[in-house]
């Protein structure tokens, strides 16, 4: 039987260049998604720039009050 994969649109690009702009790496981030609340190591958020894993909607929530950023922006250039 073969397997279907499920694809779809992915945020990785936009969350890495988030990231960028803010020029915070990837440890100091999800440390700072961890005093949010938001339960994320290192490894877990370097699937969600690669596009690996989809990324859960608290985390989103939480990065938006992190880069004081619209919702729009996780989501440029994706309706292309």
């Amino acid at each position: 039987m073969e397997q279907k994969i499920r694809c779809d649109l992915n945020l990785g690009d936009n969350l890495r260049r988030l990231r960028d702009a803010h020029k915070i790496s990837q440890e100091k981030l999800c440390a700072e998604l961890q005093r949010c609340g938001c339960d994320i190591g290192r490894s877990t958020y370097a699937k969600y720039e690669a596009g690996e894993l989809n990324v859960r909607a608290s985390v989103i929530v939480n990065l938006r009050r992190i880069y004081n950023c619209s919702y729009d922006d996780f989501f440029e250039g994706l309706d292309k």
